[in-house]
């Protein structure tokens, strides 16, 4: 069996509904070794990172920057889960009203000092909502989902 960590920050209906675009998306794939474990950025702990064999994080742009409590996040898990947690899978994907590439820099010099293995890139939502986002990160998801799922990362 394999875990897939999903820490998503969701202050808005629409950033709701990317998480559960996700969620569902990994359902309709129907993993049979796969485990998941949704929380927020103030939920998810070391101990989440140590049980994840793969990790899908969710984030607004704020301010040309990763979400506050997703920042949060990082700075809790950072150094209790920096040597065990080498070339751990990670995805992305950010809502960004406006560019996403301070918010895609910041989270991928926290995610290299890491060491995690970046699996696909960061899918960034740009501008007004647009529908089609919903199957974008659910395509995001179940590509993660597979790849744990299939023993591929």
């Amino acid at each position: 069996m394999a875990n897939l960590l999903f820490v998503c920050h969701c202050p808005s209906e629409n950033t709701r509904r990317l998480r559960d675009a996700a969620l569902t998306g990994i359902a309709q794939l129907a993993p049979d070794n796969l485990t998941v474990r949704a929380l927020s950025p103030l939920e998810a702990s070391a101990e989440d990172i140590e049980w994840c064999d793969g990790i899908l994080i969710g984030t607004t742009e704020n301010l040309g920057y990763m979400a506050g409590l997703i920042k949060d996040f990082f700075e809790r898990i950072y150094y209790p889960c920096l040597e065990s947690s080498q070339g751990l899978p990670v995805a992305l994907y950010i809502r960004a009203g406006q560019d996403g590439r301070g918010t895609q820099t910041s989270i991928g010099r926290i995610t290299t000092g890491l060491r995690w293995k970046t699996v696909s890139e960061p899918l960034i939502l740009r501008g007004e909502w647009d529908d089609a986002f919903d199957e974008q990160v659910a395509e995001l998801a179940m590509t993660l989902a597979a790849g744990l799922d299939t023993g591929i990362y």
